[in-house]
């Protein structure tokens, strides 16, 4: 699963991904069975991981708004014991933010070992909106692209799986969400003229994702077709339980426990 939807291209273009797409499943209610099924495998792996605390995973959400950041933390995330999960949403830095290197705000919530952490937007803000507003120059840009790589490269080498997801939106798709959201008195909430100023620049984003999934992909991206919510779920499902499968979790071993006696002092 993993393999279909990695970036291997040096040259590869979001253009040139169809976000309605869904190969492997065409049915709805058999990806939305998957994804319930595998909360059980997926808390156990959890545990298993919490347990050893050699190693914990990073959940990197990006894409446009309305690709379903927050409905893949309410469809599969929540399938976890909340207990060793943390999700995190980056809004626009704060002043104080703003007064150190752009990764700094990003430090204290990775996660530490054992652990599962997940971000709602990322540190590819600032090689993102940052590129296409402008705010700041073209050589801090590409300097950044160094420096995104480097503290990835710090985050594996401390035991830290970076699994990194971009959700791949339509144009089209977004803009019926954007109208879903005016329209239903629950989701009205949520929306921001200031959505409308960043749909206005979407070849421009397309352009700046595109360029930052390609200089940064040394732990590799997901790009996940996400027009069809049902689709991004189950896609993201397969994803974690792959990558906690691959890590072979087992319960730590306890030599230094005599069984025997501590059952007779329990007793």
């Amino acid at each position: 699963m993993r393999s279909r939807f990695a970036v291997s291209s040096d040259d590869f273009d979001l253009a040139k991904v169809d976000p309605a797409t869904t190969p492997g499943i065409n049915s709805k209610t058999k990806a939305r069975q998957f994804v319930t099924s595998t909360g059980p495998e997926l808390r156990e792996d959890q545990t298993r991981l919490y347990a050893g605390r050699k190693q914990s995973i990073l959940l990197v959400l990006q894409g446009m708004d309305g690709c379903g950041k927050d409905g893949v933390v309410k469809h599969v995330i929540d399938l976890f014991y909340p207990t060793s999960v943390r999700v995190t949403a980056f809004k626009a830095p704060t002043d104080e933010e703003k007064q150190h290197d752009f990764l700094w705000r990003f430090r204290p919530h990775l996660p530490a070992r054992g652990n599962i952490a997940v971000f709602n937007r990322s540190w590819y803000e600032d090689v993102g909106i940052a590129k296409v507003h402008n705010l700041v120059g073209p050589e801090v840009v590409e300097e950044r692209y160094g420096q995104i790589n480097a503290f990835e490269a710090e985050a594996a080498a401390a035991g830290i799986i970076v699994l990194k997801c971009f959700l791949h939106v339509s144009y089209e798709e977004q803009g019926r969400r954007l109208v879903d959201r005016l329209t239903d008195p629950s989701k009205r909430w949520k929306f921001d003229e200031a959505d409308l100023v960043e749909r206005a620049c979407w070849a421009d984003y397309m352009s700046a994702y595109s360029t930052a999934i390609r200089r940064c992909n040394l732990n590799p991206w997901y790009v996940v077709p996400a027009d069809h919510k049902w689709y991004r779920d189950w896609v993201i499902a397969q994803l974690l339980t792959e990558t906690l499968a691959d890590l072979h979790l087992e319960y730590p071993e306890r030599p230094d426990l005599d069984i025997e006696a501590l059952i007779k002092r329990i007793n």
